[in-house]
């Protein structure tokens, strides 16, 4: 899967306990349910502060994860 344009999806806000709402369109569009798990990425601007998050579905990151780690494993443990 490979994500090819960048958009603004939504404004949201966060909360007194420190949440935010994703709202039901965008959820519906990316096809997220109560209890999915989202890893959250970040970058830091020039003085090191982070300046934009990037949420990427936890089986997505998992895979990525797998498919780059694996090698390295199999090259300093052996194996098939």
């Amino acid at each position: 899967m490979e994500c090819r344009i960048c958009s603004l999806e939504a404004l949201v806000s966060i909360d007194q306990r420190g949440q935010i709402i994703l709202p039901k369109e965008l959820r519906e569009k990316a096809e997220l349910k109560a209890g999915d798990k989202l890893a959250i990425l970040s970058a830091c601007d020039e003085n090191q502060k982070i300046c934009c998050f990037i949420l990427i579905k936890a089986e997505i990151i998992e895979k990525i994860a797998v498919e780059r780690i694996s090698p390295v494993l199999r090259s300093i443990f052996g194996g098939d």
